[in-house]
């Protein structure tokens, strides 16, 4: 296995800890907003969108160890009975296919969040955090799993394939 496919399997299992963290976390917080509201009668102002960020961070930050899993969905019905250079051909095509749209999706994200530090935007609630902080993990996790895609292809034709 080379030196790049360990170190971005490593990436991808320290996103994985860091999206199960983000998602235990974000049940804490659901918890403890229900207890304020409903025992303390409390209100609250930033459980909510912290919840929401903190799934959404996990969701992109988590899906190059998803993808590292074979946890994708995948629709392998012609791949089953293809003779193998068929099989390699297909994970190949489809390699390609999501590192182009990931990647796409990482400068975009890349180029919003920019936007966001330079223009120093902040979000429009009570809680009024810089908005480059949940815009952060688009071009973070999909700019890792362009480079999981890229490892996996590496994979295929590798002393592991």
């Amino acid at each position: 296995m080379s030196l790049y496919i360990r170190l971005v399997t490593a990436l991808s299992r320290l996103g994985g800890v860091f999206a199960i963290l983000l998602t235990a976390s974000a049940a804490l917080v659901v918890t403890q907003m229900v207890f304020m509201r409903y025992v303390l009668n409390a209100s609250t102002v930033w459980q909510t969108e912290y919840v929401i960020y903190a799934l959404v961070a996990a969701t992109f930050i988590g899906s190059p160890y998803v993808l590292l899993e074979k946890g994708h969905v995948n629709v392998d019905l012609l791949q089953t009975g293809a003779p193998e250079n068929v099989k390699r051909t297909m994970k190949l095509l489809s390699g390609l296919v999501g590192i182009a749209f990931c990647a796409l999706l990482a400068y975009s994200g890349w180029m919003y969040f920019h936007e966001a530090w330079e223009g120093g935007w902040r979000t429009e609630t009570v809680w009024a955090i810089p908005l480059w902080i949940p815009l952060l993990p688009l071009p973070l996790g999909i700019g890792l799993l362009v480079l999981q895609y890229i490892a996996e292809i590496m994979k295929l034709f590798g002393e592991d394939a």
